[in-house]
């Protein structure tokens, strides 16, 4: 079983309207999936979390296929959308559908719209993935960004540290050198380590840097 990390990029003249509008609106810096519903094989219903001016999105019913779009208000530059889908009558939302329900892989919340493109977390077995990423439609590229194992609670920032960085900060715990005052230096947690001070140090600070993102981020840490 493999965990991706795929970075979907559409072309623009191809794009629908609201997959634009999520992905590239200047008024909009990023737009995270969150849950959806296909309790009927014609309608989709989508949760969606906006940063940015959800005025813009009352033209999202303009795209085919976009049957309502309902918005909560706005809490710390973040703003709920429920959106009624019918996924079939759009290529690109019906791509969408057919790699969620394929069968053999789970893609994993949330999805996120950022800077023109779509961002996703694929876990499933070598056979279908590859039967998935084939399927694309189109005007649709698929980049894997990362290949590696299964990280498991996605909310927990310790699945976001590499080995080295999470031995850094389990021998940093250990050794006092976050205690206030500290009972140990960036030379003591290197000199564990088998590294030198300066190593010792990008460790940690990566490792505070990810952690930092995720507690702030109410979404889940960023990868």
């Amino acid at each position: 079983m493999k965990h991706l990390r795929v970075t979907v990029a559409v072309d623009p003249e191809r794009a629908p309207p609201f997959f634009t509008l999520l992905a590239d609106s200047p008024s909009i810096t990023e737009t995270r999936l969150l849950e959806w519903n296909e309790a009927r094989p014609d309608l989709a219903t989508m949760l969606y979390a906006v940063r940015g001016d959800p005025a813009v999105l009352t033209a999202a019913t303009e795209t085919r296929g976009i049957v309502s779009v309902r918005t909560s208000a706005t809490e710390n530059g973040w703003t709920y959308v429920l959106l009624e889908a019918r996924p079939r009558e759009t290529p690109l939302f019906a791509a969408i559908h057919r790699a969620t329900t394929h069968p053999g892989l789970v893609i994993r919340t949330p999805i996120v719209y950022r800077d023109g493109n779509m961002t996703a977390h694929v876990v499933g077995d070598p056979a279908p993935l590859q039967r998935a990423l084939d399927a694309a439609p189109d005007g649709v590229t698929v980049q894997i960004d990362e290949i590696g194992r299964v990280r498991g609670a996605r909310d927990d920032p310790a699945t976001t540290l590499s080995d080295r960085q999470r031995e850094a900060v389990a021998i940093a715990l250990e050794l006092g050198y976050y205690e206030r005052p500290r009972t140990a230096t960036q030379a003591d947690v290197a000199a564990a380590l088998g590294c030198t001070p300066q190593t010792a140090g990008e460790h940690l600070n990566a490792a505070e840097a990810k952690c930092v993102r995720a507690v702030l981020d109410e979404f889940g840490p960023q990868r």
